[in-house]
């Protein structure tokens, strides 16, 4: 029993060791909703984001899509137009979140109906 009782909670530790490297990635007000619009569109130009997530600022969102870059969310393609372009793109990493994305809307439609009732 000791021994079931003892992988337990390795198995326990490793889940919150895991979550908090998850949080660590997407923590903060922004970085779902960048990640929802692009996931949504596939590419997106930073001024298509910044319309999308309401509130943000030019500075956070450029913050926020940097991070995302950093932990191989999302790739940034400067294409050679006139005026320049920069789309974001999800990695195949960040295509991963996907199913997570879609699971979230799909939570807070119904959270919405149970707390507002629409």
């Amino acid at each position: 029993m000791a021994c079931i009782v003892k992988n337990f909670e390795i198995d326990h530790q490793k889940g919150i060791k895991a979550v908090r490297d998850s949080m660590d990635v997407l923590n903060g007000k922004w970085k779902i909703s960048i990640i929802s619009s692009i996931c949504h569109y596939n590419t997106r130009r930073f001024s298509d984001i910044l319309n999308d997530v309401v509130g943000i600022s030019n500075r956070m969102l450029s913050k926020e899509l940097k991070e995302l870059e950093i932990n191989k969310v999302v790739r940034r393609t400067i294409l050679d137009t006139r005026p320049v372009t920069v789309q974001y793109e999800l990695t195949k990493h960040g295509l991963t979140l996907k199913t997570i994305i879609n699971n979230l809307v799909e939570w807070g439609v119904a959270h919405r109906k149970i707390i507002i009732g629409k």
